[in-house]
């Protein structure tokens, strides 16, 4: 293919991808009060009032969650655009090393957020509203709290990449599994700072939980990268 075919590919491709989150984002957008909903339960029956302090706050916070959520939807689309361009140019023992790695990173992101939304968010709410318990009422903003919900999930998504990041460059060959295992004091270090960059709370319990799970996957993917070595 010459540099013009390649570039109306590419054009068609994005194009693609652009409507499936398009189309995702309006139908998250429909249903954006469920979807709110879904989100308000680690803490609905807590007690947390949401209000909005701003005209049209909550509708644009519809629109936010629908743009995240039509995003998370509409990513395996993109991803199956972005292998389809780059496929053609790839060797046979590249295209046998895209499959795992690609469904690996996919399970790995959903996972995360199931995590986030299952674990860290009810755990990180669960902090603020005890210790502000018999002190102040909890009345949170609608956007804010969306705001700290959906970047705690959708970074959490993405530190869960850990492993994937570990098996492309084991197999680049720029560090060995057994290296990966020597440096596992900075590690546990790293992991701590790690989640306390990622998480927007600043309560200890929710970096703890988020430390964790990150420091598994990490001895998980350096045990993989050694026995793919061997």
């Amino acid at each position: 293919m010459s540099l013009f075919d390649h570039l109306e590919e590419l054009r068609e491709r994005l194009f693609i991808s652009i409507l499936a989150v398009g189309a995702a984002v309006m139908g998250c957008f429909i249903y954006s009060k469920e979807l709110i909903m879904l989100l308000e339960a680690p803490v609905s029956s807590q007690g947390v009032r949401f209000l909005q302090l701003a005209p049209g706050e909550f509708f644009f916070t519809t629109i936010k969650v629908s743009g995240y959520c039509g995003i998370l939807l509409g990513s395996p689309v993109i991803l199956y655009e972005i292998i389809a361009f780059i496929l053609p140019g790839l060797t046979k023992s590249e295209r046998k090393f895209l499959a795992p790695i690609v469904l690996g990173s996919s399970i790995l992101f959903y996972a995360g957020i199931a995590f986030s939304y299952s674990v860290l968010t009810p755990a990180a709410l669960n902090f603020f509203v005890t210790y502000a318990e018999g002190v102040v009422e909890s009345l949170w903003s609608i956007d804010q709290y969306f705001e700290f919900v959906l970047v705690l999930m959708f970074s959490t998504g993405l530190s869960f990449q850990v492993p994937v990041i570990q098996l492309l460059i084991g197999q680049v060959g720029l560090v060995s599994g057994d290296q990966m295992f020597s440096i596992w004091r900075y590690v546990v270090v790293g992991a701590v700072i790690a989640a306390a960059i990622v998480t927007p709370s600043t309560d200890p319990l929710t970096q703890l939980l988020l430390a964790g799970p990150l420091m598994g996957l990490y001895f998980g993917g350096a045990y993989t990268v050694k026995f793919i070595g061997k």
